[in-house]
């Protein structure tokens, strides 16, 4: 089984039909999304048809989130475990009910809003660890791994950080405010988004990956990326154009 860690999406639809068929996952293989699929970009509706018939697991980014607590439906605790129960009914949904961290825009049809807002209830949470995703190796070198939407403290495990470490750490506290990842040690590869760039962000430790971020701006203009943990392959599509300004 391979497992395919695909970075920010933002609703760029036709890229991530593109990716999954250029990745061509098998009936065992598994899609991971680092979280925010849907906002900003041109096609949120078409991204949850092409991700979710593609069996595709997903975690909470910081637009996710912030559509589930103005619903009264976003988990406080890191695992997700606290996840209000399921709801399936919701009065004719607003636009401005779907908006996304910031206002960001998450354009869908009145008559789809209600199933978006079902569809991020059944999220894996703030962090996805390879140990409890079935049938997923470690890395090439014997490393477990996991997904986070933006990052985490080093020194920290996920479990034990606020969700808004989560979904909105990029820099640290502290003299010259380092990245996060620039100051991680590891010994666990994470996997992340968020934190735009034009080639992923990678960062190593005593010779060996320990950080990987795979928003590569394909709502700007840039490229869609997809990373195999148990491969250490990376694959990437090119965005048709650019949607949105940073």
């Amino acid at each position: 089984m391979t497992t395919w860690v695909i970075g920010d999406v933002h609703g760029c639809a036709q890229e991530l039909a593109e990716l999954i068929h250029e990745l061509a996952p098998g009936q065992e293989d598994q899609l991971v999304s680092v979280g925010d699929l849907f906002h900003r970009g041109p096609d949120p509706i078409g991204v949850m048809d092409v991700f979710r018939a593609a069996r595709g697991r997903f975690i909470l980014g910081n637009h996710e989130r912030k559509v589930l607590a103005r619903l009264g439906l976003a988990p406080r605790r890191s695992d997700g475990s606290d996840r209000p129960p399921p709801r399936a009914d919701f009065p004719a949904l607003e636009a401005s009910d779907l908006e996304g961290d910031g206002r960001r825009v998450c354009a869908v049809a009145p008559e789809r809003r209600a199933e978006l807002a079902r569809y991020l209830q059944t999220h894996e949470g703030f962090f996805l660890e390879q140990g409890s995703l079935p049938g997923a190796g470690r890395t090439p070198d014997g490393r477990a791994w996991c997904v986070v939407h933006a990052g985490l403290v080093p020194g920290r495990a996920p479990r034990d950080l606020s969700p808004d470490d989560l979904v909105s750490l990029r820099r640290l506290s502290g003299r010259g405010r380092p990245f996060w990842y620039e100051i991680y040690q590891g010994p666990n590869l994470i996997l992340f988004g968020h934190t735009p760039s034009s080639v992923p962000r990678a960062h190593r430790a005593g010779g060996k990956l320990v950080a990987l971020g795979l928003d590569t701006g394909c709502v700007y203009g840039g490229k869609l990326s997809a990373y195999s943990p148990e491969l250490d392959e990376l694959r990437q599509v090119s965005a048709k154009r650019k949607y949105a300004e940073p």
